[in-house]
Parts: C-alpha cells; sequence; structure tokens
C-alpha cells in the first residue's frame, strides 16, 4: 500500500476516535443538564408560589384595613343610634350595622381561607426546598463524576492529537489538503475502503480500471461516484477467504 495511504488510513482512524468522543460528552452534558433542569423547575415553582403567598398576604392585610374602617362605622353607628328620635333612623341604622358586620364577617372568613392557603403553600415551599437541597447533593455529585470523565476524554485526546500531529508532518501537505478538503463534507468517510468491489462511502460498485488502481495502491484513488479517497481493505478480503 503507498504509504500517503497508509498515513491518511492512519489520519482518518484517529480522526474518528475523536469524533467518537462527542457522544459521551453530549451525553455528559445531558446529565448534567437534566439535573439542573429538575433543580430550576423547582425554583420557578417556589418563585411562582411565593409570589402568590404574597399576593395573599397583600389581600388579608387589605381585608384588614376593612375590618378596621367598618368598626369606625359601627362606632360611629353606635354614637348615631343615641342621637336619632324616630323609628325610621332606628330602623335605617339597624340595617346599616348589619350590612356593616356581614362585611366584617366576610372579611373575617375570607382572611382565614387566606391564611389556610399560604399555609398549605408554605408547607409546600419547604417540601420543594428540602427537594432542591437533596437535587443539588445529586447534582454535585454528577459534575465530581462528569469531571473525572472529561478529564479522562481529555487526557485520552491528547494523546491522539499528539499521534496526528506526527502524521501530519511527515504527510505531503497537498495530500492532507485534499483530504480535508473531502473531510468538511464527508466527515468520518473521507476515506473509505473498497470491499466486493464497492466503496464503502456510497456503497455503489466500482469500475474495473479503478479498482485495478485500487489494488495496486500506487497513488490516491477517489471513488468515481462520490469522490472520496479509496483503498483496498486487504485484511477484509483475507477473512472473507478464510470465511
Amino acid at each position: 500500500m503507498n504509504k500517503y495511504i497508509k498515513e491518511l488510513v492512519a489520519l482518518s482512524d484517529i480522526d474518528k476516535q475523536l469524533k467518537s468522543f462527542d457522544p459521551q460528552l453530549e451525553q455528559i452534558e445531558k446529565r448534567i443538564s437534566k439535573e439542573k433542569k429538575k433543580i430550576d423547575e423547582l425554583i420557578c415553582e417556589n418563585e411562582k408560589i411565593t409570589s402568590k403567598i404574597e399576593d395573599n398576604t397583600a389581600k388579608i392585610k387589605s381585608y384588614e384595613e376593612q375590618i378596621a374602617s367598618i368598626n369606625e362605622q359601627l362606632k360611629d353607628l353606635k354614637r348615631k343610634s343615641s342621637e336619632v328620635t324616630t323609628e325610621k333612623e332606628i330602623k335605617a341604622l339597624e340595617v346599616e350595622e348589619e350590612i356593616a358586620r356581614e362585611k366584617i364577617k366576610f372579611a373575617n372568613d375570607e382572611i382565614e381561607q387566606l391564611n389556610k392557603i399560604n399555609d398549605t403553600k408554605k408547607a409546600l415551599l419547604q417540601e420543594n426546598e428540602e427537594k432542591i437541597q437533596e437535587l443539588q447533593k445529586e447534582l454535585d455529585e454528577i459534575l465530581a463524576e462528569a469531571e473525572k470523565e472529561k478529564a479522562e476524554i481529555d487526557k485520552q485526546k491528547t494523546e491522539l492529537f499528539k499521534k496526528r500531529e506526527e502524521i501530519i508532518r511527515d504527510i505531503d501537505k497537498k495530500i492532507l489538503a485534499f483530504y480535508e478538503k473531502i473531510r468538511k463534507w464527508a466527515g468520518n468517510t473521507a476515506i473509505v475502503p473498497v470491499r466486493k468491489q464497492a466503496c464503502y462511502g456510497c456503497f455503489l460498485k466500482i469500475n474495473d480500471k479503478t479498482y485495478s488502481d485500487v489494488l495496486k495502491g500506487e497513488e490516491i484513488v477517489t471513488c468515481p461516484h462520490c469522490g472520496r479517497i479509496i483503498y483496498y481493505d486487504a485484511s477484509y478480503e483475507s477473512g472473507e477467504e478464510e470465511a
């Protein structure tokens, strides 16, 4: 096999290995993101609960102010009742007092109901806070584990980058540029083997002349159908014959 083809195959293998780390890193980020999302959702829920408690507290204050105002009205009605003389005036004051007392009762009922709602929401708030603390512990563990995994991946990538640099240092720059150009659109399939006289990039059969050039392995050959660099996979063919 041509020296440059061997170098390209080796380079392609390294690029594939480097690319294979991407799904692992994505999975790590997904685990972290998933746990963060749980925490964020609870924090968001707590913000809504807190806002609702504040709204209810404001309503309670408003009802308390109404009660205070109505109590002042009742004092005023009591004062007026000692001054009226006619039955009609007395009746009117009694009706006004009854309405005032009904308003106080309604306001007290609403305050009681709002306080119950707030107590329930405060309990839920506390429950969520405890969940957040638990999830944060889990997230810290995941982050610690992720750091270890990333460190190991970085170590392996560093070793592969060193090997890649060694190959690039020796390879013909024009051939390297040609490979990189194909790699831009073909990705990890920039250079592929020929098996059963077919390109294993597009899986189409190549003509006899091209196949003959591939078998000779004297120069860089590209697939006439897809344009990928192709080479003869002797190990596959020998394995096939043995089978």
